[in-house]
């Protein structure tokens, strides 16, 4: 919806607003992007830029978030299905499995919890290798809260409709 709604206000100000939000990162790249937007803003001010090759480009910047949006749409209408499939399933296991997941996402971020307390209490010149290898995990975590938050959101609705 963001998308669509900067292409209806128009690559000006899309320009505009990336380039002040890019000015406080610090890296080459960011560094080059903010430059060149600035230029992008400094031709458009002295309407170096004709109007309808403006136009022209906000049109397209709406078409692709128009095919964004839609493509995120077929996306949630395909997860929508299979956890209604889920939840109409004859098989226990299959109307277990969001339960599972959940008892064992939990099970396993306590024992990783418990591990890491035991280990900056009672081996503290370990503690700095425990975390930095904890760090190396935050992918792997964030995938997995992920999906079980989809499954705790998606059982919400389920009760809700139920009631």
């Amino acid at each position: 919806m963001i998308p669509a709604l900067l292409a209806k206000i128009g690559i000006p100000v899309l320009a505009e607003l990336l380039s002040g939000s890019l000015k406080n990162v610090d890296h080459p790249a960011a560094k080059g992007a903010v430059k060149a937007l600035d230029v992008l803003d400094d031709a458009l001010s002295l309407g170096q830029i004709p109007p309808e090759q403006m136009e022209e480009a906000n049109r397209h910047a709406e078409k692709m978030a128009e095919v964004q949006f839609k493509e995120f749409e077929v996306s949630l209408s395909e997860i929508n299905k299979s956890l209604r499939a889920e939840v109409t399933s004859k098989d226990k296991y299959v109307r277990r499995m969001r339960p599972t997941f959940g008892y064992l996402m939990a099970f396993t971020w306590a024992a990783q919890m418990f591990g890491l307390a035991y280990v900056i209490v009672f081996r503290t010149g370990q503690a700095s290798l425990v975390l930095e290898a904890m760090e190396s995990l935050g992918t792997i975590w964030a995938v997995g809260l992920s999906v079980l938050g989809i499954y705790v959101y998606k059982r919400s609705e389920d009760k809700k409709l139920t009631r």
